[in-house]
């Protein structure tokens, strides 16, 4: 029961990052969905950064369910993702939503490489 404690507490937080920097973004007007895309891309790179940390044995206890499954999860907003690509699509804008999601997916990739790479030295 503790471990759901912690993924509930690290999903919390996640989600009042991913709310804030949505907040923070919502003067702008952009055509393109970036606040999604920068927390996806952003918990990415921090997942691959806790991964690497938590396979050298340096995140002890509950830290890698608060912040991998918790934080991460909370922060990385993927269903938004996925609605804000259907949202593109309805409205005819193909090339757009076929940039976003080949962008997400290639740098959240790249992203996690980096964060593994950049903590296993």
């Amino acid at each position: 029961m503790q471990t759901y404690l912690f993924v509930f507490l690290g999903g919390g937080l996640g989600s009042i990052c991913r709310f804030g920097l949505g907040h923070l973004t919502a003067g702008y007007r952009w055509q393109f969905p970036w606040a999604t895309f920068a927390a996806n891309v952003l918990a990415c790179l921090l997942l691959g950064a806790l991964v690497s940390l938590n396979m050298k044995g340096r995140l002890g206890g509950q830290l890698p369910v608060l912040l991998m499954a918790g934080f991460c999860g909370g922060f990385s907003t993927f269903s938004t993702f996925s609605n804000e690509t259907v949202q593109l699509l309805l409205a005819g804008q193909w090339a757009k939503a076929v940039v976003y999601v080949l962008a997400s997916v290639l740098l959240c990739l790249v992203a996690v490489y980096i964060g593994l790479k950049a903590v296993w030295r």
